[in-house]
């Protein structure tokens, strides 16, 4: 495959619009995500595709394919129907992705939720998705057998008013000459909807198609040379739940038959075990991983020079230089890369994947421009497109961004212009070499360990505490974690509320990774003339206290 480089950049009509070093890559127009996705399983169907860290499980790519097909029929001999949404309740398991791509063979829509959310958050995305069926495990069957929709169990043993997934499949089985029962499905047909903050804090599904997550793959793959095919051992740590893990990990693992190692929850034991037992390739994990590796003594219980790990990605959250340095120094040999995806662009956008020139990658640079996008940034003022080296919002156009928010036209055209661009809500800027640098969010949400906590859900919480009269909440930069969700308070007159008091009220109300890890009470919260919250200002203004602190 050919891949020299071009000139990154070009302009048009006097705007400043950037293309990928790289040519254009053809894009199939009339195949399904699944059909592409285990096209030429074929000649793969004995080899390990996915194989669980923990117990060992293996599925082959001839199992996948089988059972994507017989798990597709089943969903349809149930009365799944072409646009009907399905919510995937599931830690990594090493079924994950046939559970994806049955819904979508079948035509349904797959929408995967946190397994470690709430009860009350989880109902809100089936009502918010009109959802028509659930895909859990026993451990989490308590949290949606009252949502009125019918609910499918991943476990062996039954599961009292569920649906077992195994006697599913054997219908599956019967029901699979059933020609009449079956919906042609379109590339143009949606195919996930996956929920995201957006640039404006609420959650809101956003709607994918075939279309979509094909060309995605396209792009991201485009340098893997017919040699690498079969070769490459992906972990998959990342939660399958999110569109980086499902599509990034498992799909284009799959779509290269490569294989997966499945991890359900880390533990850093486990994890080097199964980087060294497995012959781990390349690792998408996120900064708090990284950290152990470096600092962790349990690390050194094992026989490192027997890791086959040649990179690790970083693409969840930002990573601090201090702990890229000490990495590199501990793992000269394990390039580290970062990168930059949106669940509203079908997942990576700009990336160091070249697979050839990891030692090419900037310190701090989330990577250069995919085939086939357009990037522009933008002046958030004025709307006027920008010079190389001249921080602006990221906007991108091509055939990955999505359809649209579900039932939300409002939001969808704030995030997509008239001229089909993308905002994205992240300030950055490209340099002379087409390298692309995030320096500032404008999006409502904060990166913990890699999840999505939302501004605005944690401040109503916040505000629902009856000593509380004003809150905000930012991020504060943390080493481990990226940043950590920060809030400062305004308490009402005789109130004597700790900040400990307050982190619980807000952990009460939320999963584990949402709540506050830190809060300050302060007498007003800074906002703009038009009532925005200055919440660069509340961080810079922590920040600055926290090293004078140290001084």
């Amino acid at each position: 495959m050919e891949t020299s480089p071009l000139n990154p950049s070009q302009i048009i009509d006097d705007e400043h619009i950037f293309h990928s070093r790289y040519p254009p890559v053809q894009v199939p127009d009339d195949v399904t995500l699944p059909e592409f996705v285990l096209g030429g399983f074929e000649l793969y169907a004995e080899k390990v595709a996915i194989v669980d860290a923990v117990t060992g499980k293996e599925l082959t790519h001839g199992e996948v394919a089988k059972n994507t097909r017989r798990f597709g029929a089943a969903l349809r001999s149930l009365g799944l129907r072409k646009g009907h949404v399905v919510i995937v309740v599931l830690p990594n398991v090493a079924e994950y992705a046939i559970v994806a791509l049955g819904i979508m063979s079948a035509g349904g829509v797959f929408s995967g939720s946190n397994p470690q959310a709430l009860a009350v958050e989880i109902a809100k995305q089936v009502k918010d998705a009109d959802a028509k069926l659930i895909v859990t495990n026993a451990l989490n069957y308590e949290k949606v057998k009252g949502l009125g929709i019918p609910v499918i169990t991943m476990d062996e043993e039954p599961v009292e008013g569920a649906i077992n997934w195994r006697k599913l499949l054997e219908a599956g089985d019967r029901a699979g000459t059933n020609k009449a029962a079956k919906e042609e499905v379109l590339q143009t047909d949606l195919c996930a909807l996956p929920f995201s903050s957006g640039t404006t804090g609420v959650s809101k599904g956003v709607m994918l198609s075939h279309k979509n997550l094909v060309a995605n793959l396209c792009s991201t793959l485009f340098a893997v040379k017919p040699e690498m095919v079969g070769e490459v051992t992906v972990l998959g740590l990342m939660p399958f739940f999110h569109i980086y893990g499902i599509t990034g990990i498992c799909f284009a693992t799959l779509r290269n038959k490569g294989k997966v190692v499945v991890m359900g929850r880390y533990d850093v034991r486990t994890y080097i075990h199964a980087l060294i037992s497995h012959e781990v390739t390349f690792a998408p994990i996120v900064p708090p991983i990284i950290s152990d590796m470096v600092h962790n003594p349990i690390v050194d219980e094992f026989d490192l020079s027997r890791l086959k790990l040649q990179a690790v990605m970083s693409a969840a959250a930002p990573l601090a230089p201090p702990l890229l340095q000490a990495f590199e120094a501990k793992f000269p040999t394990i390039h580290v890369q970062e990168a930059y995806g949106l669940t509203e662009h079908s997942c990576i956008t700009l990336t160091h994947g070249d697979l050839e020139n990891y030692s090419r990658a900037k310190k701090n640079s989330v990577g250069f421009i995919l085939p086939n996008l357009e990037v522009k940034f933008i002046d958030p003022d004025t709307g006027l497109s920008l010079p190389k080296n001249t921080p602006g919002e990221i906007c991108v156009r091509s055939q990955c961004v999505m359809q649209g928010y579900y039932k939300n036209k409002e939001e969808t055209e704030r995030a997509i212009d008239k001229e089909n661009w993308l905002h994205t809500g992240d300030i950055g800027y490209i340099d002379d070499d087409g390298d692309i640098f995030i320096v500032d969010r404008i999006k409502e949400m904060i990166k913990y360990k890699g999840f999505q906590v939302r501004f605005a859900e944690v401040e109503a919480i916040l505000l629902t505490h009856p000593s509380v009269e004003d809150a905000a909440v930012f991020p504060m930069p943390d080493e481990e974690a990226g940043e950590i969700p920060a809030a400062c308070v305004v308490l009402g007159p005789d109130t004597e509320e700790t900040e400990e008091e307050i982190i619980k009220f807000v952990a009460s109300n939320v999963a584990n990774y949402k709540k506050v890890r830190a809060v300050y009470f302060v007498e007003s919260i800074p906002k703009s003339p038009s009532g925005k919250i200055m919440r660069r200002l509340l961080r810079d203004e922590r920040v600055k206290a926290s090293n004078l602190r140290r001084l």
